[in-house]
């Protein structure tokens, strides 16, 4: 596990995360200017990875308000906050969260497809919505409720739980939840996939397998997730520092034009990608 802590500007930022996990991707807004901020990313152990992809952590304790900003992940979410607990399906929006004084929130995100197994209908009825977990996993779920109001943020005890309860419903194979799996790691790993053509391509599924596979095991089209994925690998760009030759960009990340790029972008983010890069650069 790597962790590291950093001074930026006033803020003391700690980042602890699994090494093959690597630094987390898709934040738009970084932590904020004072304060203190901890971002905790874990691996499942290896009997829970086909369903579960990371354990995460976020606490803070800041003086002023902070707004934290990021462009989600095709991932559904179990999310332990406030003393409850809830099931965030995929956002197809930015998300937005105002940040202050002392908390923090403690999720269990699932691999692409990964959730399905414990519903009782596609994942796609979750889309850019927010549910309480116990109307997935029933009144056990409490049990963990309690524990977060009762652990004061002890993520290895909120890990061992999160284990347990989910080791006791271990989900039968199912060989469905592993190609949505791995068709989603392969629009992330290859950047050449930039349409769904390619993705039938270099998959030979045809579209509307793909189509009826991620509505049911992902909750949203394999169109959105490329679009997505090449979105998060322009803003790791910005973040970079690496200077924007739009034409070029907006070729290598399966635009039409530069137009249609920045259009999209900010569509979802709500600039245009010179003004998000301009606000780094302020920072």
């Amino acid at each position: 596990m790597i962790g590291k802590t950093r001074q930026r500007k006033k803020a003391t930022v700690e980042e602890i995360f699994d090494a093959e996990l690597g630094r987390a991707r898709g934040i738009l807004r970084w932590p904020p200017p004072t304060g203190q901020f901890r971002h905790m990313r874990r691996r499942p152990p290896a009997d829970l990875e086909p369903w579960i992809d990371v354990y995460w952590m976020v606490t803070w304790d800041l003086p002023h308000p902070f707004l934290q900003e990021t462009l989600p992940h095709p991932n559904v979410h179990l999310i332990f906050e406030n003393g409850r607990a809830v099931v965030g399906g995929v956002s197809t929006k930015k998300f937005s969260r105002v940040l202050e004084g002392e908390s923090g929130v403690f999720g269990v995100r699932f691999r692409p497809g990964g959730f399905r197994p414990f519903m009782n209908t596609e994942v796609a009825t979750l889309l850019d919505r927010v549910v309480l977990a116990k109307q997935v996993f029933g009144a056990d779920i409490e049990k963990i409720e309690a524990l977060w109001r009762a652990s004061a943020w002890q993520e290895d005890k909120m890990i061992g739980a999160a284990n347990t309860f989910f080791r006791g419903r271990l989900p039968e194979a199912d060989k469905s939840v592993q190609v949505a799996d791995r068709i989603v790691k392969k629009i992330f790993e290859d950047r050449e996939i930039k349409t769904v053509d390619d993705l039938v391509a270099r998959t030979g599924i045809g579209k509307r397998a793909l189509q009826r596979s991620f509505n049911e095991y992902v909750g949203v089209n394999p169109k959105w997730v490329i679009r997505r994925y090449r979105l998060h690998e322009l803003v790791e760009r910005f973040n970079a520092g690496q200077p924007p030759d739009w034409a070029q960009i907006a070729l290598e990340l399966g635009y039409f034009d530069q137009a249609h790029l920045i259009n999209d972008f900010k569509s979802i983010v709500g600039q245009s990608p010179t003004q998000y890069r301009d606000g780094l650069l302020a920072e």
